[in-house]
């Protein structure tokens, strides 16, 4: 059975309203959470740079601003504050002292395994009743969201 034409429309804008509802409740929930939890002194904004940061990478700032489409400038204040409050912390690259690479303190990586936990509960519950082939589309639809974001923020 093929959909008409006013029922594509009609899925068209229920996604469209999800996608916005959808991030702007993860938005209050993770606000909500952090004034609740030991981490009150972070913004959402300093949680997601904590997660991109991640556990045991040590990746550059460079690379962390290209990944959070930040300028450098936005970034080094941002990085700045997480220093400061112990979450972070800069280690200079031996091989090339220009390069300076991050790492999460003790503090960040609990703060961390607190973020990640309530995201995999979260994507378990979007995948709930999905089988392999649909877990692939959902991926698929969610690298065409990235790559459109990735286009839009580019101009």
């Amino acid at each position: 059975m093929n959909a008409t034409s006013d029922e594509i429309k009609a899925d068209y804008n229920f996604i469209s309203d999800a996608l916005i509802d959808i991030y702007d409740q993860i938005m209050r929930i993770e606000e909500s959470e952090i004034r609740k939890s030991r981490f009150k002194d972070i913004t959402a904004k300093e949680l997601h740079l904590v997660h991109t940061i991640g556990l045991h990478d040590r990746k550059t700032t460079s690379e962390v601003a290209r990944i959070l489409r930040l300028s450098k400038g936005t970034l080094t204040v941002n990085l700045n504050n997480l220093e400061r409050k112990g979450y972070i912390t800069r280690i200079t690259n031996l091989q090339d002292r220009r390069i300076i690479n991050l790492a999460l303190t003790s503090k960040g990586r609990l703060l961390y395994r607190a973020h990640y936990a309530f995201h995999r509960k979260l994507v378990e519950q979007c995948l709930k009743g999905f089988g392999g082939a649909d877990i692939k589309k959902m991926k698929q639809a969610l690298l065409n969201v990235e790559d459109f974001i990735g286009e839009v923020s580019s101009k």
